[in-house]
This record gives C-alpha cells, structure tokens and sequence, in this order.
C-alpha cells in the first residue's frame, strides 16, 4: 500500500493468511478469511460467516473497536469503479435498519469487481 492511499482512506489487499494470524482471536472456531483489507490503521475482513470491520481509534490506536455485520443483515450494495478523474473505487453495503450505508473506498490496486464477487457470494447464502 503506498503511503498516499494510506493517508487517503483508500483500502489495500491484505494477505487473509496475515488478516488471520494478527485477527485470529477474533474469528469463531472453523471460521476463515477469505479477503482482508486495510486501511492507515483500521482492517476490514471477508470471513465465511461475516464482514468484520476493524476501528482503531485515537493516537496510539490501543483502542481498538470491533463491528461485526452479518451478511443476512446486508440488504443490498453497490460498488463504484474508478475512473478517469477519479481513481478510487467506492463499495456501500447498506444493513437493515440503517438509512445510511457503510462506506470504503478501494485505491487502484484493489480488484473492486473482487469484493462484489465476495459480497454476492456470501449474501446470497
């Protein structure tokens, strides 16, 4: 990830080995990573059972919060592709109960037709 995407908010590919061995507290017993992406200092996680979205917060990120979205909680989403001007992709994945979707934004080097890929597969179950 470069340094510009980071400071951007822009979300990189995460290696879901690496996601697994540094979040690994967090999954249930069988759950895997499928796909990981992080930001400067917060990490979202595709398992098979959930989205995770990880939130350090503060200077030192010591505090750290941990939202759990299940996908049958996820009424539907849309993904935005990069373009001329604009060279980051947008995902929103809207959740029942919510009027205001979740919001990342993908730098160049993250497939986004990847993470729709993701998205459709694991909410349609």
């Amino acid at each position: 990830m470069g340094m510009l995407d980071g400071m951007l908010g822009n979300a990189s590919r995460v290696d879901p080995r690496a996601a697994t061995q540094e979040y690994g507290r967090l999954l249930a017993q069988g759950e895997q990573v499928h796909a990981a992406y992080q930001l400067v200092r917060d990490s979202f996680l595709f398992t098979d059972r959930r989205l995770i979205m990880v939130d350090k917060q503060g200077m030192t990120s010591k505090k750290v919060e941990y939202h759990s979205i299940l996908y049958r909680s996820i009424t539907h989403f849309s993904v935005e592709t990069a373009g001329t001007f604009d060279l980051d992709a947008e995902l929103k994945i809207w959740l029942s109960g919510m009027a205001v979707p979740v919001q990342k934004r993908f730098g160049k080097g993250v497939d986004v037709y990847e993470v729709q890929a993701l998205l459709s597969a694991f909410v349609a179950r």
